[in-house]
């Protein structure tokens, strides 16, 4: 009986042991706690995200972008610009065509264009409202060069596209690819092919003329269609209004093609007309009595005014 009663009492003496020792228990808690502390600190890479310094560049690039003014690439500066080509059509020492899509007609082979003028490409005739603009231009790549400007007003639209590397193409008269040559070259500088050459925009200069009115033959007392040429400065219009007689208010008139502008608002129309020409750059003239009140279809008309 002594071996079983022993057992029992050692038994019973492990037992009271676990249960009355806090020091063991007390150990193993903290190391539970202790156990995801290192997990509390993974949310630090989360939180570089926030300095991240992309918004700020983005907003940066949006700044100069705005920023920019949007300037045409063949006026304003002043400078030469390189990088367009030049070709002539019509006769050696002729006025390029007759009419051509700005509607000047046989007007291009007297003053005061004087056949000094130029066929552009699409950029240079913008849909008919860069007819007029007035541009020098200068070549110097050819022998036969003399590196002289030459002024020349756009009067038409190039065909074709631009020939390879080009960025402008004038497509001049033969009078006015000559008159880029040294005295007695001009034959060779024709014969030269696709010349390279620098342009610049510059102001028109008629000197003693004014601006005229030239009525289409398809007008009527219900449809008004009016060419406009010879104004100085700009030598392009951006914008143009008429003024009938008594009303005193300025009815915007449509582009109508090339150098024409047209009014027809299901009425008919009571002349005389004042007509109110807002150039390229936004320089406003007011014609008074531009078309008189007995206007006739094919006539032109003179004013006593231009751009000063």
């Amino acid at each position: 009986m002594a071996k079983p009663c022993t057992f029992l009492l050692l038994a019973a003496l492990v037992v009271l042991s676990f249960l009355v020792s806090p020091i063991a228990c007390t150990r193993k808690l903290p190391r539970h706690k202790h156990k995801p502390k290192p997990i509390s600190h993974r949310h630090a890479p989360a939180a570089k995200v926030t300095h991240k310094p992309a918004p700020a560049a983005a907003k940066k690039a949006h700044r100069n972008h705005t920023a920019t003014p949007s300037v045409p690439a063949a006026y304003g500066s002043g400078r030469w610009l390189s990088g367009a080509g030049a070709t002539y059509y019509g006769a050696p020492n002729g006025d390029g065509s007759d009419g051509g899509a700005c509607g000047y007609q046989t007007a291009v082979g007297t003053q005061p264009f004087d056949s000094m003028i130029a066929a552009g490409s699409t950029l240079l005739y913008r849909g008919g409202e860069g007819c007029g603009a007035c541009y020098e231009v200068k070549c110097t790549t050819n022998a036969a060069c003399s590196g002289q400007p030459a002024t020349v007003v756009i009067t038409d639209q190039s065909p074709g596209g631009l020939f390879p590397g080009e960025v402008e193409h004038f497509d001049m008269s033969g009078t006015a690819m000559g008159a880029m040559a040294k005295p007695g070259m001009a034959d060779k500088l024709r014969a030269g092919g696709v010349l390279r050459i620098l342009y610049r925009r510059v102001p028109c200069k008629y000197t003693g003329v004014n601006i005229a009115f030239k009525v289409d033959q398809g007008a009527n007392p219900f449809y008004f269609d009016v060419l406009i040429e010879f104004e100085d400065d700009d030598g392009d219009l951006s914008a143009v209004d008429l003024m009938e007689a008594g009303s005193g208010v300025w009815t915007p008139m449509s582009h109508n093609w090339g150098a024409t502008w047209r009014l027809n608002n299901g009425r008919q129309l009571k002349a005389p007309f004042a007509l109110r020409l807002t150039s390229d750059s936004g320089r406003v003239l007011v014609a008074n009595n531009a078309i008189p009140a007995r206007w006739k279809p094919g006539k032109t008309y003179r004013s006593l005014v231009n751009y000063p």
